[in-house]
C-alpha cells in the first residue's frame, strides 16, 4: 500500500500509514438538486398517485422517498416519476443530514419571481479548494441496480483515460469462504477496449447506460455547516462553462479559486441560464433545444483582481529577496534594481531573445508576455496560433498578470524536448473548438 504524504512542521515528509494515500475528498452534508421530478402522464391519471406525490412534496420528502411510496402503494406503476428541467433549484429537508439547513438556505436566498411561490433561483457559494477537479469531480459512469459497475479514471499524468471496475471478490483455498478485504474492494482495468475509456466504441455509452456525471462541492456563506453541500449535474455544457470560468479566475487570482473572490467578500454564484443546446437526434441530424443550464457567475471587478494579484506578486518577490539575504546571496547592486524587482508585472520594451534570457530574472519576476511568445516562436509556433490556444486553455486573463504568464511559460518548458508534440497538441486543441 502506498504511503501518505504528511505535513511535518511546514515541510513535507513521507511517513508510513496504515490507510495510505487516497484521493482528496470533501465530506458533504446535503444536496441541492438541479431540477424536479414529476409524475408521468400514466401515473398522473391515477388519483392515488397524485395524492402520494402532492403529500410528499408538501412534507418536503426527497424524490427518492416519493418514488418508494409510489412503488409500495402502486406496484403496477413502473417508473412513475420523470425528470423535468426547470429554472430553479430544489432544496428539501430530507436531502440534508440536518433538515434545518434546507430551511435556512431557502429563508436566506429564495425569491418570488411573480408566481406567488418562493424558490431558489440563485445563491452564493465559496469553494474549499483551489483545484477545480476537486470542487467539480466528474466521470463517465455506468450504474447497476445497487452500485457503480464501471467508471472512467485518468492516469497519473492525465494523458490516458481508463475504464475501471471492481475486481471479483476472492475466496480462500476451499472456495467456500470469502477473503476479508482490507481497505475495500480492489479496482482493475475493464477487459473491453483494452481497459481504455473510449465512448465512441463503448456499447454501454452508445446505449445510454454509461453517462457523464459530475457535481459541484461548495459552502454557502452565512449557512453554518462543517460539511460542504453538493449540486449534481449531467450537463456537459454546464461543466465545460464552469471549467472555463474556474481557470480564468484562477489565473486572475494567482492560482486561487477558493474562498471569497476579493477584499469585498464577493462570492461565486450558482444560477441557471436558458440556453439553446445542440444535440444529435436519432437520424443523425443536429438539432437545438432550449434548456435551463447551471451557470457559475463571478460578479467581480476583473481589473481589481489583476491589481491585487500584482501586489501579491510584489510581496512574494520581497520574501524571496529576504531568503536570498538569509542564505548569503549577493544583494542587489542599487536601488533602481530593487525597484524593478518589486514590480513583477513590469515588462521591458525590448524583450530578450530566448537564448539570452536571464533565467534568474524570470524566476523572480515571472516572464513577460513577449518572452512567452518568443519561447513559443522558437518551437515553430505562430504567435497568433499560440495566443488563440492560450486564450482557449486559460482564458484571456492569462497574459495580464505574472502568475498567468508563468503558468504558460512552465508549460512551454515542459515541452522543450518535444516541440513537435507541443505543436500537435495546440493544433488538436484549436481544431476541437472550431
Amino acid at each position: 500500500m502506498s504511503n501518505a504524504v504528511v505535513k511535518v512542521n511546514g515541510s513535507q515528509a513521507t511517513l508510513p500509514t496504515v490507510l495510505g494515500q487516497g484521493l482528496a475528498r470533501i465530506p458533504t452534508g446535503g444536496k441541492i438538486r438541479a431540477g424536479i421530478k414529476v409524475l408521468t402522464a400514466k401515473a398522473a391519471a391515477h388519483p392515488d398517485a397524485r395524492a402520494i406525490y402532492e403529500r410528499g412534496m408538501a412534507e418536503g420528502e426527497s424524490f427518492i422517498q416519493i418514488e418508494q411510496a409510489l412503488a409500495a402503494a402502486l406496484p403496477q406503476l413502473k417508473a412513475p416519476l420523470i425528470p423535468k428541467n426547470v429554472s430553479w433549484f430544489t432544496v428539501r429537508g430530507q436531502d440534508f443530514s440536518n433538515p434545518e439547513i434546507a430551511r435556512q438556505i431557502l429563508e436566506a436566498h429564495s425569491e418570488d419571481r411573480g408566481d406567488g411561490i418562493k424558490r431558489l433561483y440563485r445563491f452564493p457559494v465559496v469553494f474549499p479548494s483551489d483545484f477545480w477537479q476537486v470542487v467539480m469531480p466528474h466521470e463517465l459512469a455506468a450504474w447497476g441496480a445497487a452500485e457503480k459497475r464501471n467508471w472512467s479514471e485518468y492516469s497519473p499524468d492525465g494523458r490516458v483515460r481508463y475504464c475501471k471496475q471492481h475486481a471479483s471478490v476472492p475466496f480462500d483455498d476451499t472456495g467456500k469462504r470469502v477473503i476479508r478485504l482490507f481497505g475495500g474492494r480492489k479496482t482493475i482495468l475493464r477487459e473491453q477496449n483494452g481497459g481504455l475509456c473510449d465512448p465512441e466504441s463503448c456499447s454501454e455509452y452508445q446505449l445510454r447506460q454509461c453517462n457523464l456525471t459530475g457535481r459541484f462541492l461548495f459552502f454557502i456563506p452565512g449557512i453554518r455547516s462543517i460539511s460542504a453541500f453538493e449540486l449534481h449535474t449531467n450537463s456537459f455544457y454546464a461543466m465545460n462553462m464552469a471549467i472555463q470560468k474556474f481557470e480564468t479566475i484562477s489565473f486572475l487570482r494567482g492560482g486561487r479559486i477558493s474562498g471569497f473572490l476579493d477584499s469585498q467578500r464577493t462570492p461565486f454564484y450558482l444560477t441557471k441560464k436558458l440556453m439553446e443546446v445542440a444535440r444529435i437526434d436519432e437520424q443523425g441530424r443536429a438539432v437545438r433545444v432550449p434548456q435551463w443550464i447551471i451557470d457559475l457567475e463571478a460578479p467581480v471587478d476583473v481589473t481589481a483582481l489583476i491589481r491585487h494579484n500584482e501586489d501579491e506578486g510584489a510581496v512574494i518577490v520581497q520574501a524571496r529577496q529576504a531568503v536570498q539575504v538569509l542564505e548569503g546571496a549577493k544583494g542587489l547592486e542599487d536601488g533602481a534594481a530593487v525597484a524593478n524587482q518589486m514590480s513583477p508585472a513590469t515588462e521591458p520594451a525590448d524583450s530578450q531573445p530566448d537564448d539570452k534570457v536571464d533565467w534568474k530574472d524570470i524566476a523572480v519576476k515571472g516572464p513577460t508576455f513577449e518572452q512567452v511568445s518568443d519561447r513559443a516562436k522558437s518551437y515553430g509556433i505562430d504567435r497568433t496560433q499560440y495566443e488563440a490556444y492560450a486564450n482557449q486553455r486559460w482564458g484571456p486573463g492569462w497574459r495580464l498578470n505574472a502568475f498567468g504568464r508563468q503558468r504558460a511559460y512552465d508549460e512551454l518548458e515542459r515541452y522543450r524536448n518535444d516541440p513537435k508534440g507541443y505543436l500537435d497538441k495546440i493544433d488538436c486543441a484549436i481544431r476541437g473548438r472550431a
